[in-house]
């Protein structure tokens, strides 16, 4: 399966150029010129509510293969402006998509190559999947082995991106779950240890917003870690940058409502490997 590490585009979604939220996607637009990371705007999604591209977007399993699950989160029943018209954008697309019935967001689908990263929040979402036929379609869909995660209940939209990211060689870096849910911690490094080895980050104290810095967006080698005007930013891109020596990190200024709205940039982009 595609990892962050492998692509080297990136399509943000035209919402983030609304004036609630231009700090942060000008800012992180000139990083992309000044680092020569392609970028686009996806079409028809020009709504101020379109700030989100991730969850909608397609999964990328290879070059050829992207998958576009079902996109009907339970978070959104009562707001349908924040979906975008999909098969528009689609269409507009220069990719072959395959589209399956099972109802998955892009932000819980975290790629470790030959491992992939889901929260059992999937098991809600696909209630007239049996567990096991569920993991197993996941795996041939998404050509790699599926590793269940609980879901954290504190946020809603049962997304891992926020939980836990890939390093490469068989490491992940785990949320500071150490500094605020033990017991959580606790499932989590036992749902984990079997497959990888787990680096945590860690601040010494608690913030509602420290989930944020783990939804970084990494393209090819360069990450970027939002920045959220608190005392531990730079405590987490100290952290970011010693788990991920073979990248070069960007810390993202202007994110704080985008966090607010609940998401940060690895849920506002969708990053690809076209050649």
């Amino acid at each position: 399966m595609i990892t962050n590490f492998e692509t080297n585009k990136v399509y943000i979604a035209k919402g983030l150029c609304s004036p609630l939220y231009s700090d942060a996607s000008k800012y992180l637009v000139s990083l992309f010129e000044e680092l020569n990371i392609e970028w686009e705007h996806l079409k028809f999604t020009h709504s101020p509510f379109h700030i989100w591209a991730r969850d909608y977007m397609p999964v990328q399993v290879t070059r050829d293969k992207f998958v576009k699950f079902r996109y009907e989160p339970d978070y959104l029943e009562d707001s349908p402006e924040y979906k975008p018209d999909l098969d528009s954008l689609l269409n507009s697309l220069d990719i072959d998509v395959y589209h399956s019935p099972i109802n998955l967001d892009g932000g819980n689908v975290i790629s470790c190559g030959s491992n992939v990263i889901l929260t059992d929040k999937i098991f809600k979402e696909n209630p007239l999947y049996g567990q096991t036929a569920l993991l197993d379609e996941l795996a041939d869909l998404l050509e790699a082995e599926p590793v269940l995660i609980p879901w954290d209940k504190y946020e809603d939209y049962g997304h891992a991106d926020g939980m836990v990211r890939y390093i490469g060689e068989g490491r992940v870096l785990l949320n500071n779950y150490c500094d605020f849910d033990k017991a959580l911690r606790k499932k989590l490094l036992a749902a984990l240890s079997p497959h990888f080895d787990v680096e945590e980050l860690h601040y010494g104290c608690y913030s509602d917003n420290s989930w944020a810095y783990c939804n970084f967006l990494n393209v090819g080698n360069h990450i970027f870690v939002p920045m959220l005007n608190e005392k531990t930013d730079s405590m987490a891109l100290a952290q970011i940058e010693a788990a991920f020596p073979h990248c070069k990190c960007h810390q993202v200024y202007g994110c704080e409502k985008i966090v607010k709205d609940g998401g940060a940039l690895n849920c506002s982009t969708w990053s690809v490997w076209l050649d």
